[in-house]
């Protein structure tokens, strides 16, 4: 069935296929479209894309990249570069011993190449191993498999070969167009390539023997396979057709009554998989097979197929299916339903959606309104950060976002556009962190666990008698589904108890302290003040700083401006502008000045006021549920009443005169920003999103 997506598709699984399609197009379809099917089935999204044409940016789409027999090549070096940098879970799958040199220096085709042809196939087998070497685990097909894997890799998971549900529609098919091969008793030989002669070559006394005693027996072979002069006296017993499309393969198994499966006993064939018995059974026909790997795991001998050891065995199976049209029927339908039961891709992808979900690192998608940093923004991406250096796979969900993604103090994390992008991945963690982002985490169906990050009370962003203060107090009613969690002690506490959201979680804020410089002060000179806030919103009172300004004299007092939207109006009296300055520079902004007036009344958490005491300036601010948690009157900063602009020009005046009280509240301020250095709240982050992360037993 067509399962291909959109293009730009978020998901959760990867497939970079290193097998053409147009050259060996079984492997491919095994090994990447129908293990798709069996995770589909189970509820994991994925894609595909051939290892040539791998672009870099995609790999952020998905949490794990799974390369299928793809050799070592700039593409792919690329790939896992960049997956690990997102912190991707990287996988390998492989159905052949085409890891190493040692495996395939025993084929006997390889063997018989030389020269430039075998120094390529070797190069190509040796660049294979280095890619599964690369990976934390691999995938594969069969015990023999699994056990020569696990000395490249610490961990290898087997997941058979499966028939898809388009093979079963083709083989229900041919089952209800077969007919009985009258008079005649074809035996079916489905090579499949030419690396297979030497199998017949060692069951040929057995042919031989049967062909002779057997008049009415047709030996049928369909693939690559050099028909042995051995075999040239029953020339007109032999039927040979060449490569068929996988479509109309089950009609040509079908035309057996019985199918042949001969495996050279070597460690390469041992690895080989079942699948000439299950393509048989699904057209109930009988398979006599080797006595070796996979297919000794998955007959049932004289049950669902007959296991052969030598070529007396292989004369004896083969002349008592001949024989015996009713042990051929009984055979071939408990083989048909052990298949049914056991191999249907629809019906099997458990135990592989299992083993991939529990090799997933934990993946947090966090919803911002924009992209534009600001402090609610750079609360988001500090978690994001911190999670992303213990290892978690980050997504950042916008309304818009950056092909180069977002860079926040030395970490990229991928941007999606949640709007208009298609995103079915599977995340453990969702983060709401304003009310606009609330209804898409809610209804957003693949979280484990959903919250709300409430930095603020967002109702009062907006002026009485504006539709949007509804939406915004909406956001605080929300009695199921979501896990409410905050940076502010003001915050836990209307929504405990205003709201009645109990387990409200409180993770404490702070500021990376590395970006903040200490410097001296000197108040001998002109004073340099700074006025932080967007003087477009009401509740930030830019208006009030400026009219105390306004009572400062110019030939004192230099002032700088710092705003991430609103410019200085024309009545701000403003020597220097800062506009929208990067979140890693604004501490030399903070360093340079000596005084920061901050008149705000409506903050969640405030960063200003504890930015300019980490420089050792000092803070003269109003009081405010943003910052009432650390602030502390006369002794790490002066505070003024709200709409006092004379209280506010004194708090100045007292600093700049008063060089005793300007050391008490340097060491006050001192102590407070030390105590709230990011580097000691990375526990309380881990351990809160770290909670309960469910992986399959």
């Amino acid at each position: 069935m067509d399962i291909n997506l959109p293009e730009g598709y978020i998901g959760d699984v990867l497939f970079i296929n290193g097998c053409d399609p147009n050259v060996a197009p079984h492997p491919y379809r095994y090994r990447v479209q129908h293990q798709r099917e069996q995770l589909l089935a189970y509820g994991l999204s994925s894609n595909e894309v051939f290892y040539t044409e791998i672009d870099e940016k995609s790999i952020r789409n998905y949490r794990v990249i799974l390369f299928y027999r793809c050799p070592w090549c700039d593409p792919v070096e690329r790939a896992i570069q960049t997956a690990r940098a997102y912190n991707k879970t990287i996988l390998f799958d492989v159905d052949d011993l085409v890891i190493d040199t040692v495996y395939t220096d025993l084929i006997p085709y390889v063997q018989g190449l030389t020269g430039e042809a075998k120094a390529e196939y070797n190069n190509g087998v040796l660049r294979m191993g280095r890619t599964l070497k690369e990976c934390e685990a691999a995938i594969t097909t069969t015990e023999c498999l699994k056990e020569e894997l696990e000395k490249y890799v610490p961990e290898v998971y087997i997941n058979r070969n499966r028939a898809s549900d388009d093979m079963l529609k083709y083989s229900e098919q041919a089952l209800a167009e077969k007919t009985s091969n009258e008079g005649t008793v074809v035996i079916g030989y489905f090579s499949g390539s030419i690396t297979h002669n030497a199998d017949v070559e060692m069951i040929m006394p057995a042919l031989q023997e049967v062909l002779k005693k057997y008049p009415q027996v047709r030996l049928l072979t369909v693939g690559e396979l050099d028909i042995p002069d051995a075999l040239s006296a029953y020339s007109g017993q032999i039927i040979h057709s060449s490569f068929v499309d996988w479509k109309k393969l089950p009609a040509l198994i079908a035309k057996a009554d019985i199918n042949i499966a001969p495996l050279e006993d070597t460690i390469f064939n041992a690895a080989k998989s079942e699948n000439k018995w299950m393509e048989a059974a699904l057209v109930k026909v009988p398979t006599v097979a080797s006595d070796l790997g996979a297919f000794r795991v998955a007959i049932r001998d004289r049950e669902t197929g007959l296991l052969c050891r030598n070529n007396e065995e292989w004369v004896s199976a083969l002349e008592e299916l001949i024989e015996n049209p009713s042990l051929r029927s009984e055979i071939a339908e408990k083989a048909y339903k052990q298949c049914h039961e056991e191999y249907h891709t629809l019906t099997s992808g458990a135990g592989l959606a299992r083993f991939i979900q529990k090799k997933m690192r934990p993946k947090i998608a966090i919803v911002l309104p924009s992209l534009q940093i600001s402090g609610g923004i750079m609360v988001a991406l500090s978690h994001a950060a911190i999670l992303q250096d213990a290892g978690w796979d980050v997504d950042i969900l916008a309304t818009e976002e950056k092909e180069e993604g977002i860079t926040f103090r030395g970490h990229t994390f991928a941007t999606f556009d949640f709007w208009n992008r298609p995103i079915d991945a599977s995340y453990d963690v969702m983060v709401a962190t304003m009310w606009t982002t609330t209804g898409f985490v809610l209804n957003y169906g693949r979280a484990e666990r959903k919250v709300y990050l409430v930095q603020n009370y967002e109702t009062d962003f907006y002026e009485y008698g504006i539709h949007l203060r509804l939406f915004a107090e909406q956001s605080y009613n929300i009695e199921k589904g979501i896990e409410y969690l905050t940076i502010s002690k003001w915050c836990q506490d209307w929504l405990q108890n205003k709201y009645g959201h109990k387990d409200t979680a409180y993770i404490p804020n702070g500021l990376w302290m590395d970006s903040y410089q200490e410097r001296n002060r000197d108040f001998s000179g002109k004073i340099r003040i700074l006025v932080e806030g967007d003087c477009t919103v009401a509740y930030k009172k830019v208006d009030e700083s400026f009219e105390i300004i306004s009572q400062l004299d110019s030939e004192k007092f230099e002032i700088w401006y710092l705003s991430y939207n609103g410019k200085p109006k024309p009545e701000y009296r403003v020597d220097k502008y800062f506009n929208r300055v990067r979140y890693e520079k604004v501490g030399l902004v903070y360093e340079q000045c000596d005084i920061l007036l901050k008149s705000s009344y409506l903050e969640s958490f405030s960063y200003p006021p504890i930015e300019m005491m980490a420089t050792g300036g000092y803070c003269v601010v109003v009081e405010n549920d943003g910052n009432r948690e650390y602030i502390e009157n006369e002794v790490n900063c002066l505070t003024y009443e709200r709409g006092d602009v004379a209280g506010g020009v004194e708090a100045i005046m007292r600093i700049c005169k008063d060089a005793d009280l300007r050391g008490k509240l340097l060491d006050g301020a001192k102590k407070t920003a030390a105590s709230r250095g990011m580097d000691s709240i990375c526990q309380v982050i881990l351990d809160y999103y770290g909670r309960d992360l469910k992986r399959p037993e």
